[in-house]
């Protein structure tokens, strides 16, 4: 089939990668522009753009796909179908009325539950059982159109934002090869979304990030792993921002944000309820080090407060 593909991070370079395997014809890949990252601000190259390079497929990064001169060049490419996975901009109608076969999208999650842009994360947050892929067929609203295929992945008591991402990637990939074989055959069906239990992923904040001792240790142990790798769950001691990348619930019980045990096995703190026994954590400008590590270069004693800036 030909093909044009709309995706930019490693997420999406998945599901190029597996098109290509696939021995789909990409006429053409869009990704959006490179921007300014990191400390040094230097301009970040996406994944889908680096593998669309690496085997020589006509590369697109348009700002807006509202300019009529994107849309011509869109068109140009003569697609059957248009395939998206976080693509991040908005396909207006005149781009979705290009292909015959309409514009197909890859969306990590069950939808209509978490529509929007980090619904891995909020996933995570919400202490959801399960997520999945949904491949949807694009109408003109966010990640509210018609379903071709759908399947449920559980989500493990151990799963970080990482993890989940890898899973639902692969799952991605043999779902879009799959459907995409049902539409050339004309035995794809199409089925509404669910008119209730529609919520919405807002993207992530940075300021999200910072724990807030007066909420339960389980939702803060969610956020430790629905926050890892990026951008780290968070808090401050002595003033001084300290991530955190392992936890676990404990028991336990105090004013929120107080230490109330600090040993090999790890750093124990009262939250609004039971405790978050912090396992692995990092000071700023220092490595990732398990909680007894830690300790040895740092004394935190019992009494001392973890705070949640406000």
């Amino acid at each position: 089939m030909r093909i044009v593909f709309a995706g930019t991070p490693a997420f999406a370079e998945r599901a190029l990668g597996a098109l290509i395997a696939a021995h789909h014809e990409l006429a053409l890949v869009l990704a959006q522009p490179d921007r300014p990252a990191g400390r040094g601000m230097k301009p970040a190259t996406g994944a889908v753009r680096k593998s669309a390079l690496a085997h020589g497929l006509d590369l697109f990064q348009p700002v807006s796909l509202n300019d009529p001169a994107a849309v011509q060049r869109i068109s140009a490419a003569r697609p059957e179908a248009i395939v998206t996975c976080a693509y991040g901009l908005i396909l207006p109608r005149s781009v979705l009325e290009i292909p015959p076969l309409g514009a197909l999208n890859i969306h990590a999650s069950l939808l209509p539950r978490w529509r929007g842009a980090a619904p891995i994360q909020r996933a995570l947050l919400a202490g959801d059982p399960e997520t999945g892929i949904t491949i949807i067929q694009m109408d003109a609203g966010l990640d509210t159109g018609p379903v071709l295929a759908q399947r449920a992945l559980a989500i493990a008591a151990c799963d970080d934002a990482q993890t989940l991402h890898d899973k639902l990637a692969a799952l991605g990939c043999e779902m879009i090869i799959g459907t995409l074989a049902e539409l050339a055959a004309g035995r794809a069906r199409v089925v509404p979304q669910a008119a209730e239990g529609a919520t919405y992923a807002a993207r992530i904040r940075k300021s999200e990030a910072m724990l807030d001792w007066f909420k339960p240790a389980i939702a803060l142990e969610r956020a430790v792993r629905a926050f890892r790798p990026s951008p780290g769950a968070q808090s401050l001691l002595r003033g001084e921002v300290l991530k955190i990348w392992g936890a676990r619930v404990a028991e336990g019980r105090g004013e929120p944000g107080t230490v109330l045990a600090a040993g090999p096995d790890g750093i124990r703190i009262a939250c609004g309820q039971d405790a978050l026994e912090i396992t692995e954590l990092q000071r700023a400008g220092g490595r990732r080090l398990p909680a007894g590590e830690f300790l040895r270069g740092s004394v935190i004693t019992p009494g001392e407060r973890l705070a949640f800036a406000r």
